[in-house]
């Protein structure tokens, strides 16, 4: 049988959100599920509360409202975090990564999670 973890796309406004979102979706409630995109990275491939046999997905509910709140202005605070963070060689990339998103150009913040998400676990991710 297939397991069904709901994320609530009403309760996601930042990435932060997110995190706590599936977290309790996948470990119920004050669950971890990761805080970072790498972390995100392992749990899809598997024993961090998700089947071992991929024989489950993630409805991401109402993903449209987490699509706006996680757009541009939600990317720039998070490339904003991760350039006073990264080490001095990322720095160029990160600014110009921050500067596209500056202008309303680039991935997004939704955009990077789904994509890890398409990559890691093809199929498992059905926004709804």
């Amino acid at each position: 049988m297939t397991d069904v973890f709901v994320l609530d796309g009403t309760r996601i406004s930042t990435l932060e959100d997110f995190w706590r979102e599936i977290g309790e979706a996948v470990n119920g409630p004050g669950g971890y599920y990761g805080r970072n995109l790498d972390a995100l990275v392992d749990c899809l491939r598997g024993g961090y509360g998700t089947p071992e046999d991929d024989d489950y997905v993630m409805e991401w509910r109402d993903h449209a409202v987490s699509r706006e709140r996680l757009g541009y202005p939600e990317t720039v605070r998070q490339l904003e975090i991760r350039l006073s963070r990264c080490h001095p060689t990322n720095r160029p990339a990160v600014a110009a990564e921050l500067a596209a998103a500056r202008a309303g150009q680039g991935d997004t913040v939704f955009d990077w999670l789904v994509r890890i998400f398409e990559d890691q676990s093809p199929g498992v991710l059905r926004l709804s």
